[in-house]
């Protein structure tokens, strides 16, 4: 039986922003799903967080095999074809913007965090960067799946202070890693093995950076495993207090394996690429715009169009000859 996964997702502006910076990524056919919170004046955080996601998606549908099959892409580490594939995604969808940056001064400077998850068999891979969440909703806490790239995650590490303490720290919004800022990154993996039942709950900072771990615990819990309402609940939250950013918010239940041997692993931080690595995902990157400029889906919309086109001018010049007719019947009909 194949991995099944049940999704709920949505993503709101708040009550303070004018616009949108975060991105819901939602692909329940490769079973991927990303929360990206972009940065960026001029609506490019907008554009940033957009990118990676559209670079993840596109990625997983059209450029799997080819991706996994490039021995000059290795990782370095023997990870799971779906965990290999979202850490390449990343890594691309990082250049993407980094690119993008470049080639348009007005968004210099835009980047996005993300967090993103792959299902298979029986397991998940979750990979981040910067300060969007991952957790495992359990029966009584909420297991925290990722640690954020933030100054004060630093401070908490170094100083081992807890996470209310740190709450009062001027700056506690600063990230030290995000997609986009530099031309590599660092990005942080992980499995976790799952079982029918289990829910996942991934989130932008405008949900935990305004509640910590036991507050989005208990507001989960009231849904009583609906992950809809778990969707709606935790959103609702984040505006009742303040709604001071935009929050995204998605709930993931797993409903069937399929069992595989491999076991649960720690956390690898994948260092950045050197300077080779990057000229080849930028061969890659050209090879994605390039497909993207000619996708057959394109041309079936135009024909489409086209064709309905002259559906309805025939359709039209048949109701007109109808009238004539008609018209003409009624005027003989009276002579």
């Amino acid at each position: 039986m194949p991995l099944k996964v049940k999704v709920a997702g949505k993503t709101d502006k708040g009550l303070v922003r004018s616009g949108n910076e975060d991105y819901l990524h939602l692909d329940a056919e490769n079973n991927v799903f990303a929360v990206c919170d972009g940065m960026g004046g001029h609506q490019a955080g907008e554009v940033a967080s957009m990118l990676a996601a559209d670079t993840i998606q596109t990625v997983f549908s059209h450029f799997n095999k080819p991706l996994l099959d490039d021995p000059k892409l290795d990782l370095g580490k023997p990870l799971p074809a779906s965990g290999e594939l979202l850490t390449k995604a990343i890594r691309l969808a990082n250049r993407a913007v980094y690119n993008a940056a470049l080639e348009d001064p007005s968004k210099a400077g835009m980047g996005t965090t993300v967090v993103a998850t792959a299902f298979e068999a029986d397991f998940v891979s979750v990979a981040h960067v910067g300060d969007s969440r991952a957790y495992r909703l359990e029966e009584k806490a909420l297991v925290p799946l990722t640690k954020d790239h933030s100054w004060i995650q630093e401070i908490q590490d170094s100083e081992n202070i807890s996470q209310n303490e740190a709450s009062s720290f001027v700056g506690k919004n600063v990230i030290t890693r995000a997609l986009g800022v530099r031309g590599n990154v660092e990005v942080d993996y992980r499995i976790v093995k799952v079982k029918p039942g289990d829910i996942f709950i991934l989130c932008s900072d405008g949900l935990c950076g305004f509640a910590d771990d036991d507050e989005i615990f208990e507001v989960a819990r009231k849904a009583d495993r609906d992950i809809e309402q778990i969707v709606e609940y935790l959103v609702q939250m984040a505006n009742d207090r303040g709604g001071q950013d935009n929050v995204t918010v998605i709930a993931l239940e797993v409903t069937d394996v399929f069992e595989s041997p491999l076991p649960d692993v720690d956390v690898y931080t994948l260092p950045e690429e050197n300077e080779e690595l990057l000229e080849i995902e930028d061969d890659w990157l050209a090879k994605i715009k390039a497909f993207k400029n000619n996708l057959p889906e394109k041309k079936k919309v135009a024909a489409q169009k086209s064709e309905s086109g002259g559906n309805r001018l025939t359709i039209s010049l048949i109701f007109m000859i109808f009238i004539i007719i008609a018209v003409l019947i009624i005027y003989f009909s009276q002579r």
